[in-house]
């Protein structure tokens, strides 16, 4: 932590033209958690946390950022030390021994922020810190919402896991009526107070959705901003592999299933967003091996 240079129901989702963004960034919020997810993205550790020391300090007074490893057996562990030995004050890691799975990842991440505003962005610097820029100016709008939700203006991904999201995003909206364009964008903020209470239970991909929907649910409103996609030019992609799908799908059905069954218990199942982790996580430790 430091401070920066001087210089179910449907959720309420508020429609892109309600409420627009101003067309200039506000003035830079006072405190801003910034944590990205990590698993075997040492090519891109080094360049996204350089652009983030670059960009934060023209977005708020004070911030910090979280590394969160999540159980990576490349370089990423070592080179997230060092780079936390660097700056100190600024860059935190955390490493999780094995390979927990995606929805874990940002689960720690949120639960080590400590600042009023979380903002999260992938490891594999298909999104730009600076644009985050946009969900702030988003955030400040008269309407107020809890939750600014990217959505990606052009995506750069193959043409196949372009059409695997649409489908999920039509089955989220039927299934759940959560009328969020692009349910999985790695690029969110959130008010801290608007995570209160709420509970998660997928650790894999479902995560986004899964907490998308349970904030619906209890009201929070969720805004949204488009941000530019970049193709990825470094690491591998693990979100379309076989396993991570249908994970996704397993923990999409017990949701949808528990929710008729008993609304109210299936929206308390799962780990608190906030609070102290309950992942088998080490804070500045070197990482163990992935599974």
């Amino acid at each position: 932590m430091t401070t920066a240079p001087a210089g179910a129901a449907a959720p309420p989702v508020a429609a892109p033209g309600r409420g627009p963004a101003p067309s200039a960034p506000p003035a830079r919020v006072a405190r801003l958690s910034y944590f990205f997810p990590a698993h075997n993205e040492a090519a891109n550790l080094e360049g996204l946390v350089a652009e983030a020391l670059t960009a934060l300090p023209e977005l708020a007074d004070t911030f910090e950022i979280i590394i969160v490893d999540d159980g990576s057996r490349d370089a990423t562990p070592a080179l997230a030390d060092r780079l936390a030995a660097d700056h100190p004050d600024l860059v935190r890691v955390i490493h999780h021994p094995t390979n927990l799975g995606y929805g874990a990842a940002l689960r720690s991440g949120f639960r080590a922020a400590r600042f009023e505003l979380v903002a999260f962005t992938d490891g594999d610097r298909q999104f730009r810190v600076a644009d985050l820029a946009r969900l702030l100016s988003r955030l400040a709008a008269p309407d107020r919402p809890d939750v600014v939700v990217g959505y990606r203006i052009r995506r750069a991904d193959p043409p196949l896991r372009t059409l695997y999201a649409r489908l999920y995003r039509l089955a989220n909206l039927v299934f759940f009526g959560l009328r969020v364009r692009d349910v999985d964008c790695a690029c969110k903020l959130f008010r801290r107070e608007a995570l209160e209470g709420v509970r998660v239970e997928s650790s894999g991909a479902f995560f986004s959705a899964e907490l998308l929907i349970k904030l619906g649910a209890r009201g929070r409103r969720i805004a949204e901003v488009g941000v530019p996609h970049h193709p990825r030019t470094a690491g591998s992609p693990t979100g379309a592999k076989l396993s991570v799908i249908g994970r996704a799908v397993r923990d999409f059905w017990l949701l949808r299933l528990r929710l008729w069954a008993n609304r109210h218990r299936a929206l308390e199942r799962g780990q608190p967003i906030t609070g102290p982790s309950a992942e088998d996580a080490r804070v500045g430790a070197p990482a163990g091996e992935g599974a």
